[in-house]
């Protein structure tokens, strides 16, 4: 199963972006959307899990999930936009998905992995634009930093 994870697009949806997702078995985004139409775009090519970021206070997009808990390929992923906010216990979380930064990380925490895909939206400073897979098979978890532009 391939999973694509992305965040803080921003109202931006790149060709590059919707090119990297193609045939992706789900889709993941991290927060700070800022519009519904981002949504409907990724949507178009998987099934969609979101949550809601700092930015996202528009009328379309505010009344999304905070933090969002979903079992894919047998690997359990915890969703929240800002890793401040990831609570201190993990019990039976394999994956902890976050944005926010703009900074793409795959950092393994003791049992957790830990994803930042980074910002497939508008560059930020000097920050690669981003988003990554994660590839499940049979219970072993394989995290890939895509970057979309150089």
């Amino acid at each position: 199963m391939r999973i694509g994870l992305v965040s803080d697009t921003h109202n931006l949806v790149r060709p590059e972006t919707l090119d990297a997702l193609r045939g992706v078995d789900h889709i993941i985004h991290a927060g700070d959307i800022c519009k519904h139409d981002v949504l409907d775009a990724l949507a178009s090519l998987a099934p969609l899990t979101v949550v809601r970021g700092n930015n996202d206070v528009a009328e379309d997009v505010a009344h999304l999930p905070e933090h969002v808990r979903i079992e894919l390929g047998g690997i359990t992923f915890h969703v929240v936009h800002d890793i401040a906010d990831v609570p201190r216990k993990l019990d039976g979380i394999d994956v902890v998905v976050t944005g926010h930064s703009h900074k793409p990380l795959i950092e393994q925490r003791g049992a957790v992995l830990f994803v930042n895909p980074g910002s497939a939206g508008p560059r930020r400073f000097k920050l690669p634009i981003s988003l990554a897979w994660l590839e499940i098979d049979e219970g072993r978890i394989d995290a890939r930093i895509v970057q979309l532009v150089t």
